[in-house]
């Protein structure tokens, strides 16, 4: 299966600027190609993620690709997906951003393994920033029809609430990549996504009148992820976005995202986000259709996805206090793994001095009353870091804490709270 088929099989293409000449092109040589990445904040989110996972995946397949960190454009700002216009951040937080999104893209496309480090990462503010306005306006802009210009999507969705000259000239700017790419790197391809279509096509057209229509260069965008009952992919089921940096988003928050995906949208995201080949995905599509019961799917997906962003450590340890928090086996987590596993859990606080287990449940807030107290305590409903408490005159002290700083609280089988020793 080639490098195209594999994509459409997997869904992945949206849109090609000449299908039939890039397959030509494909099955001759290995071809350079590139993904950018605006520097307009300091992480990724899943969401950039899909076009980048089709860069690695052609380079798995022995092609060269260039990531491109946007340190010039990102302090521009892309009008594709916005209504309005955006608040321009300082040359400081985006070269700082630019740092960041290097690192995360090390991350990703250097695995240590020879055969797969054949990739580059760049910033187009070493480039564009040399234009003066004048070279800008007689080299570049004189190239550029404005009625074209205004017929991109991008640009039209925007006319009614208006767009800023400094936003309507970042088309402009992508194209001189494509072009710079071409010239000194001998890129002939550029992924993005399915938004990207008007950016990507104004490079193709300015490279030919630079360089000749015979100039072989294509275009392939990536179809808007969206969930199987037509939401907007990449958030959490309480809203929150999930980032590729392990300070925003745990890798064990990363993992329950995948691991908690509905059965309707699993084998896209094992076809979309892993590089699991064909016989193994249509294993799992049986699987989830005939067991459900058991997540496979889901399981498979979320170890694949968090290994690859975050590694084998990470996934190990998204997987230990995923299974302690089933079992109520907490006492075996360290203060770390606590600290993401119940990060957006109930929390309390309470004094390190001694006090009745009964008192103490009230005042943590974790029952409402004496009563209630010493009828979960009786039952043998209330956990202590993992041990049951059946005693109405123990005593919660400093000694129970973790690291003499957390208590785990589960009340019931499902009801965890961390209370932090003050």
């Amino acid at each position: 299966m080639s490098i195209i088929e594999d994509l459409e099989w997997r869904g992945a293409i949206n849109q090609q600027t000449d299908p039939e000449g890039l397959a030509k092109l494909l099955a001759k040589k290995p071809v350079t190609l590139y993904c950018g990445v605006d520097a307009t904040g300091d992480s990724m989110h899943i969401g950039h993620l899909i076009p980048f996972m089709v860069l690695k995946r052609f380079q798995l397949a022995g092609h060269q690709p260039i990531v491109i960190i946007g340190g010039a454009t990102g302090s521009i700002g892309d009008p594709s997906g916005r209504t309005s216009e955006r608040s321009l951040q300082t040359m400081e937080v985006v070269q700082e951003n630019a740092k960041k999104l290097t690192q995360q893209m090390q991350k990703l496309f250097f695995k240590g393994d020879a055969t797969e480090n054949s990739f580059k990462i760049m910033n187009n503010f070493d480039w564009l920033s040399k234009i003066s306005l004048l070279e800008f306006l007689r080299d570049y802009g004189k190239h550029f029809n404005v009625n074209t210009m205004l017929a991109k999507d991008v640009v039209a969705s925007r006319l009614e609430h208006g767009i800023s000259f400094t936003e309507f000239s970042y088309q402009i700017l992508q194209a001189i990549d494509f072009h710079y790419l071409f010239k000194s790197q001998d890129v002939q391809l550029q992924v993005g996504g399915s938004d990207q279509w008007g950016n990507v096509t104004a490079g193709l057209d300015f490279i030919h009148r630079m360089e000749g229509p015979e100039a072989e260069v294509y275009g392939l965008t990536i179809p808007l992820m969206l969930k199987s009952d037509g939401t907007k992919f990449g958030k959490s089921a309480g809203g929150e976005t999930i980032w590729l940096d392990p300070e925003k988003t745990t890798p064990y928050e990363f993992y329950q995202f995948w691991l908690n995906q509905a059965d309707a949208d699993v084998i896209k995201y094992l076809k979309y986000f892993t590089f699991l080949d064909k016989s193994e995905i249509e294993i799992l599509e049986q699987e989830v259709a005939n067991q459900p019961h058991l997540r496979n799917g889901q399981r498979r997906l979320a170890e694949e996805i968090t290994r690859f962003v975050h590694g084998q450590d990470a996934l190990e340890e998204a997987e230990k206090i995923t299974q302690a928090l089933f079992t109520g086996n907490v006492q075996d987590l360290n203060m770390h793994q606590i600290e993401a596993g119940f990060k957006n859990m109930p929390q309390a606080n309470a004094s390190k001095e001694p006090m009745d287990i009964v008192v103490w449940l009230v005042e943590t807030g974790i029952v409402q009353s004496r009563r209630e107290a010493r009828e979960f305590v009786s039952n043998g409903a209330i956990l202590i870091n993992g041990e049951k408490i059946t005693d109405l005159q123990y005593e919660i002290s400093q000694s129970d804490a973790i690291g003499e700083k957390y208590i785990i609280v589960r009340r019931g089988k499902k009801n965890y709270t961390l209370v932090t020793l003050s």
